[in-house]
């Protein structure tokens, strides 16, 4: 079924008859039509103009004219200025939807064993802190994404990268050490990865108190720095690190596995999955190696140092810090690593990185890398790239412990969902565990589509409290809407009213026959998101179309409709608008309650 072809390949002929020529496709501009004006769709005739050569409004009215004549699909047309507006027939739509009916997965499609492969790299945690609400929005886009690129019959290996090493992870580890008396998630009833965060907030704390008394001594702040023991038993613990120190090396899996059970209870709870995760702490001896193979094939340079850089100043980038002076490896080293080593692994066509924009210019110089080192994927690299996203507050900051935890944060929004549905007698019907249930679909829902309705290039505000809220563009809506057709298709049932597969002769108010289109419109819009990266679309167009359904269940009359064939037909619509909902939400990560 596919409605605008066939209008294309109608008003094609009608032009091949009307004027004498052959025009293809690319040359037929055909918009939905406004709601200020009366159709289903608009051709504009402005790029036909050479071919009539007559005004817009005379083109427009004799192909209107014409395919009345010629087209059995077009009921009425208008002419507005150089618009052509084309209304359907009812019988149409009604064929529509029963094609839809027809199909449960309509807008989705299985991909097939050659299907290009598509790796989606997003988390990306490290492992001196919990997961955060800036993590929460990259772990949703990400998701979000693969599920998309899914439903266009793409095959998808969802990847993590763990920050498993580095200064940062020397950080926390040394102040375990120092200041821990052998503390561990068991002893203290902490997840492992809240534990360790803590540690990284305690050195950041003790650090600043060291730098402050060197300044009162006298000290700049660069000398202070400079002279900081803290900070130097960090830089000594990563070298030991690297030199497999045994007992650094324990004390770094050990806090490290900490971590990854409370990534996983995290992870469990957000409803994210991953198909591979690489880990740091590997891939940094391959982009090491693969380096120093540049250093020998004259791809980079060596200073005096012993530092080894690269030159990207033809390229119109700067010059790039790839192992430091003590031979230690920077991020873009291990960023190569893990490229070469996924491109082994796996038949890679797309390559996407789930990454926030402030770090663009890091992508643009690991694709000018890669390709210098002679990777055929390197250009191709793509970086998801999305805003921050903040509190009313303002901005977070992990080492001085001001983030907004995800455990904290999802356990906030549920509890937030059992008041606020409390309050509404949302639950008064139900079991206590379906309350349960239902609180814990509405709290997480509220806030996945707070922040995937949001066009992911753009920076947001997160605010709870609105996101909870039963009316307007929110998850609770959207999950309301879901139930209460759910309540209409059980009523229906109790009073033995089947739906049957065809529907028959009716005529459709104007309202009805835009819900149709609205659902006829499902795959464009799946596509449309994954071509363009932007989840926002899907969230955004179930939003729409509930706000239409809900405007069509207050004007319209279903169950207490005295003709058949229209009841069947509104019973019809409303089922697969439910399913063309659940099917959206889904694509989010959303689950939608039977009953609320």
């Amino acid at each position: 079924m596919n409605i605008e072809k066939e209008l294309q390949v109608a008003i094609i002929s009608a032009i091949a008859k009307l004027y004498n020529a052959e025009v293809n496709e690319s040359q037929i501009t055909l918009q939905k039509t406004k709601k200020e004006f009366t159709g289903h769709y608009t051709l504009v005739t402005f790029p036909l103009l050479r071919i009539s050569r007559k005004n817009p409004e005379q083109t427009a009215q004799e192909i209107g004219e014409a395919l009345i004549k010629e087209s059995t699909i077009i009921e009425s047309f208008n002419v507005i200025k150089g618009f052509l507006n084309l209304s359907l027939s009812s019988a149409i739509w009604i064929g529509a939807l029963e094609q839809i009916n027809d199909n449960p997965a309509f807008g989705f499609k299985e991909p097939a064993d050659d299907a290009p492969l598509y790796m989606v790299e997003y988390s990306s945690p490290n492992t001196n802190k919990p997961l955060h609400l800036g993590h929460v929005r990259n772990n949703l886009l990400g998701h979000s994404l693969c599920e998309i690129l899914k439903a266009n019959g793409k095959r998808v290996v969802k990847t993590n990268i763990v920050n498993d090493r580095g200064i940062h992870i020397c950080k926390s580890m040394l102040a375990w050490k120092k200041w821990g008396d052998d503390e561990s998630p068991e002893s203290s009833g902490k997840k492992g990865d809240h534990l360790i965060g803590e540690y990284y907030v305690l050195f950041d704390q003790k650090y600043k108190a060291e730098i402050a008394e060197l300044e009162a001594k006298g000290l700049s702040k660069d000398e202070a720095e400079a002279q900081s023991t803290l900070m130097g038993e960090a830089r000594d613990m990563l070298l030991k690190w690297e030199d497999n120190d045994a007992e650094t090396v324990n004390l770094w899996k050990m806090m490290n596995n900490w971590v990854y059970k409370g990534f996983d209870e995290t992870y469990k709870e957000m409803g994210v999955t991953f198909d591979k995760i690489y880990y740091e702490s590997d891939t940094y001896l391959v982009g090491r190696e693969r380096v120093l193979k540049g250093l020998k094939e004259g791809v980079f340079y060596q200073k005096e140092d012993n530092s080894v850089w690269a030159d990207l100043t033809d390229e119109k980038l700067d010059h790039k810090l790839l192992l430091r002076a003590d031979g230690t490896s920077v991020y873009m080293t291990q960023d190569i690593g893990t490229a070469k080593l996924r491109f082994d692994d796996y038949p890679i066509h797309t390559m996407i990185y789930v990454v926030g924009n402030e770090q663009n210019h890091h992508f643009t110089v690991l694709s000018a890398l890669l390709d210098k080192l002679g990777y055929d994927f390197g250009k191709g690299l793509v970086h998801f790239s999305y805003g921050m996203v903040e509190l009313p507050e303002g901005r977070m900051k992990s080492r001085e412990g001001t983030v907004v935890d995800a455990d904290d944060l999802m356990a906030e929004m549920i509890e937030t969902a059992r008041d606020t549905s409390n309050e509404l007698g949302k639950l008064d019907n139900c079991t206590p565990q379906e309350a349960e249930e239902i609180v814990r679909m509405v709290g997480l829902g509220a806030l996945k589509y707070f922040i995937l309705k949001v066009d992911p290039r753009k920076n947001m505000t997160f605010n709870p409290q609105e996101s909870i809220d039963f009316n307007g563009n929110t998850g609770p809506f959207i999950q309301y809407t879901h139930a209460r057709i759910q309540s209409v298709l059980r009523k229906a049932a109790e009073q033995n009213i089947d739906i049957p597969n065809s529907i028959g002769d009716v005529e459709l108010s104007e309202k009805e026959e835009g819900l149709v289109q609205m659902l006829v419109d499902f795959p464009t819009v799946i596509q449309q998101a994954a071509e363009e990266y932007n989840v926002s679309l899907i969230a955004n167009y179930v939003y729409d179309l509930v706000k239409e359904y809900n405007q069509f269940y207050h004007d319209f009359t279903i169950l207490r409709e005295e003709n058949e064939s229209l009841k069947a037909f509104r019973l019809m619509l409303s089922k697969n608008t439910a399913l063309t909902i659940k099917n959206g939400m889904s694509l989010l990560g959303i689950d939608v309650p039977e009953r609320m």
